[in-house]
């Protein structure tokens, strides 16, 4: 407590949501990242991936928003509902990637690229949900 204020503030260290801010933050700069370039390299990943290029930019467009949804929402002061969207966008991601992988036909590479998306969304998942433990009374 500070003796000139009166109001009493968290030291840095002692913060329950720095976990689970962080993991949004990381989470959402990569994801956005990922889909510029997504984005800007519709057409040659298509013709690796075995998606249309309509598919690959839209694809690059969502990553972005949810980049930039999932950036604004960490920072908001009581965390632990976002908190909890992100983990279940990220978890629902997961299955996606494991459903199209089955239902939409794709090379070998892309394959392995959206099965590597959804290991990507389910290890931030995880991440977030021991975020979102900490966030919990003892």
């Amino acid at each position: 407590m500070s003796a000139v204020s009166g109001i009493q503030t968290r030291h840095l260290y002692a913060s329950t949501d720095s976990l689970l801010r962080f993991a949004m933050r990381a989470d959402a700069t990569l994801t956005g990242l990922f889909g510029l370039a997504v984005a800007f390299f519709a057409d040659p990943l298509s013709s690796v991936t075995g998606l249309s290029s309509d598919l690959e930019y839209g694809l690059g467009a969502f990553f972005v928003l949810y980049g930039l949804v999932v950036f604004s929402l960490a920072a908001w002061p009581n965390l632990r509902s976002a908190g909890v969207g992100v983990v279940v966008a990220n978890s629902v991601f997961t299955l996606g990637s494991v459903v199209a992988v089955e239902a939409v036909p794709m090379t070998a590479t892309g394959v392995v690229a959206t099965l590597g998306s959804g290991v990507y969304t389910a290890a931030f998942a995880g991440l977030q949900y021991l975020g979102l433990r900490r966030l919990l009374p003892a």
